[in-house]
């Protein structure tokens, strides 16, 4: 049986939240309808048709309950319905333009309502509160269908993602002190300052607009392109992302006619070390540091790619 308290937070939460969204509300975001009547109305207007029986078993309605609820929106002239072909005790249930317009103007009331609370946050803070949802719903739900996956180009705010993501994670799990956030500050920035997108180039992976992995590729001059600041997230771990990430800094290096990629690691990051070993990338050389706090083996790889 979980801790008592914790049973506590969770139910305080739930109250926190369905206040938050006026759940409770007879007049739901300020419209004729409750909560239920606009979530079928939601769940029949974002498909082509759906079946009573379907309705039934995905809102956990009562069969009765929803029928009432068709009744009426066929009344208002929101919906339609016909004979189910595959079971002759459902209906088929669609939305007519009014209800689709009905629809519409619910979803925007929603956005506007979520969108409100967000411009009063710092920035940063949205995308926390996602990735918190997203946590929540994985852990709760793990059959639910995630986002897709997208790996992009840097933009604003993502080299200062980075900085406060390793500094963080490498803290909590290593114990490195601050020293290894003003290391990364500092190639983070001078990747910034010195920016040449010809030959380098900064990938971002990201889920459902929360990022969730890293990789820098910079100039070292003499022909040897640098792999930095390789980064995965705990909620983003066996999915093969870090060898995804690695695989594009080496496409790149040989596109653009760089003829080594060298990089520094630690060989306590045995996943990270792993990717690079399977990638085709030699150690050349290693030494003992304690430049973040404990004593640490740093190690330099090499992949020639010509």
């Amino acid at each position: 049986m979980p801790d008592s308290a914790l049973i506590d937070a969770a139910r305080d939460f739930n109250r926190f939240y369905t206040n938050f969204l006026g759940v409770l509300n007879k007049a739901y975001l300020d419209t004729q309808f409750t909560l239920t009547d606009a979530r079928v109305l939601f769940e029949v207007g974002s498909q082509e048709r759906v079946s009573a029986v379907a309705l039934v078993r995905d809102l956990h309605l009562d069969p009765a309950y929803l029928s009432r609820i068709l009744k009426r929106f066929k009344a208002e002239g929101l919906m339609e319905t016909t004979p189910d072909p595959d079971d002759r005790r459902s209906q088929l249930i669609s939305v007519t333009d009014q209800g689709r317009a009905q629809f519409q103007e619910l979803v925007n009331r929603s956005n506007a309502q979520i969108a409100g609370r967000f411009e009063k946050l710092a920035s940063g803070e949205p995308q926390n509160v996602v990735a918190a949802m997203k946590t929540i719903r994985s852990l709760l739900d793990p059959e639910a269908t995630l986002p897709p996956l997208v790996i992009r180009p840097h933009r604003a705010g993502d080299i200062g993602w980075i900085v406060e993501s390793q500094a963080r994670f490498y803290s909590e799990e290593y114990g490195w002190d601050m020293r290894f956030e003003g290391l990364v500050a500092e190639v983070a920035g001078r990747f910034l300052t010195n920016f040449d997108p010809a030959m380098e180039y900064a990938w971002i992976a990201e889920r459902g607009g929360v990022n969730i992995g890293s990789i820098l590729i910079t100039n070292g001059g003499d022909g040897i392109a640098k792999l930095r600041l390789l980064y995965i997230d705990k909620s983003a771990r066996g999915l093969g992302l870090g060898k995804t990430l690695v695989d594009e800094c080496i496409r790149f290096a040989r596109a653009k006619g760089y003829r080594q990629i060298s990089l520094w690691t630690n060989d306590v990051l045995s996943a990270a070390r792993n990717i690079y070993v399977k990638a085709g990338f030699q150690l050349v050389s290693e030494e003992k540091h304690c430049m973040f706090g404990p004593e640490l083996n740093g190690q330099t790889w090499v992949l020639d790619l010509c």
